[in-house]
């Protein structure tokens, strides 16, 4: 039955968070079970217009974060609202929110009063900078974080200008670390029998993505520089031209480097003492660069990838977003799920006997609201006269 369920099929979920980190972290306890209800707000989750473009009444990016869910729309601003708020965390699990501190404190729904009355309650914060500190309560978006904790100082080409990461890499990772404290809170919970408060920062993410320019730093190193696709501690680790289709090698130890100029035909590199160890060919970044793609240039990128995998020295052709999900190593890894007229990326996290499950594509806008509340013990006639009051849009 448990496999059934999914890994976490007994926990209920309200997940009130809107945009990107919150509605990840849900996602993802959606995809191995837990009942999860989005509330959104009477105006809509933002990305659901975040288009074009668009499939039926909402975009892409609300489709690509919000599927495994319940949807329906309440105003909390509304005494009535918050009253039906409570009535559901009566039998929740977890709470995820992503409101500015201090919202829920002033609508008399902040953690220390919900855990009085819900004593088991996880609830989990997301928040750009936290509620206290220099910085605490303020704002945080993906793209501020990137640049205030050092991405963008080590990201874009020598030289040239710092370089926003091309993806909400914080907001993604700031969502997996929501969903990692949420899992220790439920597994201390089997010993306490207590909830507690999960608190999960945009900024404090982006800080722990600082690897190794943080270490580096720490250890007396020079202050990191933007260094494109080289990699500050590793050679060769980079882009390499081919005749085709351009390669990232990522050659960790002698071993692998050796391996890699015996495939090329250029082992005479390996009585050079320019390239004798990683050290020394961190020093001759140019010249051995020059040689590689020297040895490379009438050689077939993909080919010549897939035969240096085989052969142990790590290297992938550089792909694009079609033509990554297009692998067929993609479909393989079930990476691309569908759900009706919805597709969407599968869950990276791979369990063996309870695995994610995809039954339940991204909620039309209010879709759930009359059943969620009947469950809770609403009648129709009570839902009709909040609708009629403008708690339920």
């Amino acid at each position: 039955m448990a496999e059934l369920m999914g890994a976490l099929g007994d926990i209920k979920v309200i997940d009130l968070s809107r945009v990107l980190g919150g509605p990840y972290c849900t996602q993802v306890l959606g995809d191995y079970g837990a009942d999860v209800i989005k509330i959104e707000p009477p105006s809509g989750d933002e990305t659901r217009g975040w288009g074009p473009p668009f499939e039926g009444d909402a975009a892409s990016y609300f489709h690509g974060l919000n599927r495994s869910k319940r949807g329906m729309a309440l105003d909390l601003r509304q005494p009535e609202g918050q009253t039906l708020l409570l009535q559901l965390l009566e039998n929740a699990d977890v709470l995820v929110e992503n409101f500015k501190p201090g919202t829920l404190e002033k609508w008399g729904l902040d953690y220390a009063t919900l855990s009085e009355r819900f004593p088991r309650l996880i609830h989990c914060r997301i928040s750009g900078f936290g509620a206290d500190g220099p910085m605490g309560s303020l704002p945080g978006y993906d793209a501020i974080i990137q640049a205030m904790a050092g991405l963008m100082s080590v990201n874009g080409e020598k030289g040239g200008e710092p370089l926003r990461v091309g993806l909400p890499v914080v907001d993604i990772v700031t969502g997996l670390n929501a969903v990692i404290g949420i899992a220790l809170a439920l597994h201390e919970r089997t010993r306490s029998g207590k909830g507690q408060f999960v608190e999960a920062a945009l900024y404090d993410s982006g800080l722990s993505l600082m690897h190794p320019h943080f270490p580096n730093v720490f250890y007396g190193g020079p202050q990191p520089r933007r260094t494109g696709n080289e990699h500050p501690n590793i050679a060769p680790y980079e882009v390499y031209r081919t005749a085709t289709q351009s390669v990232f090698l990522a050659v960790g130890n002698n071993a692998q480097f050796a391996r890699l100029c015996h495939k090329l035909g250029c082992s005479r590199l390996l009585e050079d003492e320019r390239f004798a160890s990683n050290g020394a060919r961190l020093g001759h970044r140019e010249a051995l660069r020059e040689a590689l793609e020297a040895a490379m240039a009438d050689r077939d990128g993909t080919e010549l990838a897939e035969q240096l995998m085989h052969e142990g020295v790590p290297c992938g052709p550089v792909l694009t977003t079609s033509e990554a999900l297009a692998h067929p190593h993609t479909r393989h890894r079930d990476m691309v799920i569908e759900i009706g007229a919805y597709k969407g990326t599968g869950s990276p996290i791979k369990l063996a006997r309870t695995p994610s499950r995809y039954d339940t594509p991204p909620p039309r806008f209010g879709e759930h609201t009359d059943a969620i509340l009947k469950e809770v013990g609403l009648t129709q006639n009570q839902i009709k006269a909040l609708r009629d009051k403008g708690v339920l849009p």
